[in-house]
């Protein structure tokens, strides 16, 4: 069966493409979408809802929640009503970025206020059939966006909760660093928690805008096969999001970009 059927467009990959054009793409592709919570509400979330509905498309996951390193009464009914959000659109998960280290704390402070609102948001996630999905990035963003750095970090983060409540990402431009990262795979799979997973490449030089410099699938780095074949062996079967931060690509027509990025999806799995 052809890996197309697995492509899913996170809609950040051409982040000023109109929602509704995007879907109808996917549409016309057999594509799944991975949607973000802005453009969702500039739509409206009823509105958003019956336009993938109606499409027949797939919401692989929404993005995206989080930023509770410091968990502020506020940060917990944002990421509550981002539940309700996925709840809504059918997405099975729910992308969470923990967020950096707030003023006056420390790192390890920082990491206790993940547990501290997991243990607020998971049984709630688990009331409206959505899975927290914990993403790890690359160390570099662990200052100021995300002190969550490798799956088996995220993996100990969601342990004291069921799966179907709190799982993990497999992002290859975040964790293909990482020495640890087939075990951490492995162990997801063991553990049942991959809720997503997502294609981006890593180039070098290191663009000056590092967090818009995720190289297009081929251009730089990243084994995609071996990732394929490494999830794909614990058993996971679900769909591949391809997530690129890019400002070269969000200059160009969305429709161009959709297009490139199928191609080349298809390319590095050959």
């Amino acid at each position: 069966m052809s890996i197309m059927r697995r492509f899913s467009f996170n809609h950040a990959t051409a982040k000023f493409w109109d929602q509704r054009e995007a879907v109808e793409a996917c549409a016309r592709t057999g594509s799944g979408i991975g949607l973000w919570r802005e453009p969702v509400q500039e739509m409206g979330l009823e509105a958003s809802a019956k336009l993938v509905k109606d499409a027949g498309v797939q919401v692989t996951s929404l993005c995206r929640a989080g930023f509770f390193t410091d968990p502020t009464q506020a940060a917990i009914d944002d990421n509550r009503k981002a539940i309700d959000e996925a709840a809504e659109l059918g997405a099975p998960t729910l992308v969470l970025v923990s967020g950096g280290i707030p003023e006056g704390g420390t790192i390890d402070s920082a990491r206790e206020g993940v547990k501290e609102a997991l243990s607020v948001l998971a049984p709630y996630a688990g009331e409206r059939g959505v899975t927290l999905s914990i993403e790890p990035l690359h160390p570099m963003f662990a200052s100021d966006r995300c002190v969550v750095t490798t799956i088996n970090e995220a993996l100990d983060l969601a342990a004291p909760f069921p799966a179907g409540q709190v799982g993990v990402v497999v992002d290859t431009y975040h964790i293909w660093w990482d020495p640890q990262v087939w075990q951490g795979i492995a162990r997801a799979g063991r553990e049942g928690r991959i809720a997503s997973f997502q294609f981006a490449d890593w180039v070098t030089p290191l663009p000056a805008g590092v967090l818009t410099g995720r190289g297009q699938l081929g251009d730089g780095c990243v084994d995609f096969k071996r990732y394929l074949a490494e999830v794909d062996a614990t058993g996971f079967t679900g769909p591949i999001e391809v997530e690129l931060f890019n400002d070269a690509l969000w200059a160009r027509p969305g429709a161009e970009v959709f297009e490139e990025t199928r191609a080349a999806f298809a390319r590095v799995l050959e």
